[in-house]
C-alpha cells in the first residue's frame, strides 16, 4: 500500500505525521537534512495566542527602512538583485495595511488557540515527555515611551479579541523577577501564552513516531514529481522514486522551490534568526520579549535561551555575527545584573523561519491538485502553530470537516 509522504521533517511535518498516525495512516517523512537540527530545534519555543498581528503590519515598513541601516537591528532585508525577493517585498508592502491586518487577526487567533489547547492535550497524553512546558504567560517588556504606547494599545486590542492582557508597572516587574533587575518602564503580560524546550519536543516527537511505525528518510532531496492529471503519483528524490498516495509539503523556507516544481506560486522568504543558551545566573524566571530589540527570552530553570532577529535572507544559512551581537547586547541593556557571555560560534543556533508576504501561513490543498496538501509559511510561530496545522492537515487528508475556518490560509492565494 502506498504511504502518505510528508516532505519536510520540521515541527509542522512531525505534528502532521502525529495526527495522521492517529488516524491509522501509513506515513513516510522525508527531509533534505539529517533530521537532527533544523528551524524547529533551537528557537524560543514560545506558544503565543497573543501574537495575533501578522509580520506584515503597517508600522513594519517604516521600521524596516530605519533598521536597514543597522547591522544589529531586529529586522533586516539583505539587499540583492533577486526577482523572488523583489516580488516578495512588493507583496509584503501591499499586505502591510490596517484592512489586511484586521482580516488576518481572527485567523491567527483561532489557529493559535487551537494549538494551545492541543499542546495541553499532548501534555496530558504524554506525561513522560520532558518538554519543560511552562504556562507562565509571556511578558512584553519596554523601555521607551513610544514602545510603551504601542504595547498598551496592543493590550487593549488583544482584550477586544477576547485575550487576557495585564499592564504591569515597574513595581510589578520586581515581583515577577525577584532575583535580578529588569530595566524597563513596564510590560504587558499575556497570561494565556506559554513556552517549552523546542529541542526536547522535536526529539520526543521523532522518537515517538518512529516507535509508532512512521518511517523517516533523512538526507533525501526532492528533485521532481511524477504527475498524472490532478494527482502526484510519485516523488523523485536523491534516493530514487517514492510512490505515494498523498503528499504533504511542509518544507518551510524551501517550500517555494517545491511549489515551482509542482507548477504553482508560493511566495516565501527565509527569515534567518539566531539564538544561544546561557547559564541562568542570576535567575530569570519569566518568558519575555525585550520589545525594542525584539529579543526573546525563554528560561528553563538552570539555563535560558536568548533569540531574535529577522533577516530576510532567502535560504542563506551563514552566521552573521553582528546579528548575534545585537541579541547579546540587549541582554545587559534590560538585565544589567545578568552574567552574559558571548557564545562561541559552534554554540550559536541559526534557523530560517518561512515567511509568507502577508504573514499568514499556507494551509490546505495545493491549487490544481487533489492529493497534495501544504502546511508552511508560519514565520516565527512554527512551534506555536504546528499542532493546529498538523491536525487540520490530517482532517483535510481524511476528508473531514476542519476544526477551524481556513480561508485566510489559502495555499493558492498568490497563484
Amino acid at each position: 500500500m502506498k504511504p502518505t509522504l510528508i516532505i519536510g521533517g520540521g515541527i509542522v511535518g512531525l505534528f502532521s505525521a502525529y495526527f495522521l498516525n492517529k488516524e491509522g495512516i501509513e506515513v513516510t517523512v522525508i527531509d533534505r537534512t539529517d533530521l537532527n537540527e533544523n528551524c524547529s530545534t533551537g528557537n524560543a519555543g514560545m506558544i503565543v495566542p497573543s501574537h495575533i498581528i501578522p509580520l506584515a503590519a503597517p508600522g513594519m515598513i517604516s521600521k524596516g527602512i530605519s533598521w536597514m541601516f543597522s547591522s544589529k537591528s531586529p529586522f533586516y532585508i539583505h539587499p540583492r538583485l533577486d526577482m523572488k525577493l523583489v516580488r516578495w517585498c512588493m507583496l509584503f508592502f501591499k499586505a502591510a495595511n490596517d484592512a489586511q491586518v484586521k482580516k488576518a487577526i481572527p485567523y491567527l487567533k483561532n489557529l493559535s488557540l487551537l494549538s494551545k489547547a492541543l499542546y495541553l492535550e499532548f501534555k496530558t497524553e504524554h506525561p513522560d515527555a520532558a518538554l519543560a512546558l511552562q504556562e507562565k504567560g509571556l511578558m512584553m517588556a519596554y523601555q521607551t515611551e513610544a514602545i510603551e504606547k504601542e504595547e498598551v494599545e496592543f493590550a487593549h486590542l488583544a482584550r477586544k479579541h477576547g485575550l487576557e492582557a495585564e499592564i504591569l508597572s515597574p513595581e510589578d516587574l520586581r515581583r515577577v523577577e525577584p532575583k535580578l533587575e529588569l530595566k524597563a518602564r513596564g510590560a504587558v503580560l499575556f497570561p494565556g501564552d506559554a513556552h517549552l524546550d523546542p529541542g526536547a519536543l522535536y526529539g520526543f516527537l521523532k522518537n515517538y513516531l518512529t516507535e509508532k511505525g512512521v518511517k523517516f528518510m533523512s538526507n533525501t532531496e526532492v528533485r521532481g514529481f511524477e504527475k498524472s492529471g490532478s494527482k502526484v503519483l510519485a516523488v523523485i528524490t536523491s534516493q530514487g522514486k517514492i510512490d505515494a498516495k498523498k503528499i504533504v509539503v511542509c518544507t518551510g523556507s524551501w517550500s517555494a522551490e517545491l511549489a515551482q516544481m509542482l507548477g504553482f506560486s508560493l511566495p516565501m522568504m527565509g527569515g534567518k534568526g539566531y539564538s544561544f543558551l546561557q547559564e541562568n545566573q542570576p535567575e530569570i524566571k519569566q518568558a519575555t520579549i525585550l520589545t525594542e530589540q525584539k529579543v526573546a527570552v525563554s528560561p528553563y530553570g538552570k539555563t535560558v535561551r536568548f533569540g531574535g532577529t529577522m533577516e530576510i535572507a532567502g535560504t542563506d544559512q551563514s552566521v552573521n555575527k553582528n546579528r548575534v551581537k545585537g541579541i547579546f547586547e540587549a541582554i545587559n541593556r534590560y538585565y544589567p545584573d545578568f552574567q552574559a557571555k558571548f557564545p562561541e560560534e559552534d554554540k550559536i543556533w541559526k534557523g530560517l523561519r518561512p515567511c509568507s508576504p502577508d504573514g499568514l501561513p499556507y494551509i490546505g490543498y495545493a491549487p490544481g491538485y487533489s492529493n497534495v496538501l501544504v502546511g508552511s509559511g508560519h514565520s516565527m510561530m512554527g512551534i506555536s502553530l504546528a499542532p493546529a496545522t498538523g491536525k487540520v492537515l490530517a482532517e483535510l487528508h481524511q476528508q473531514k470537516n476542519t476544526s477551524l475556518e481556513l480561508t485566510g490560509f489559502e495555499v493558492g492565494r498568490y497563484s
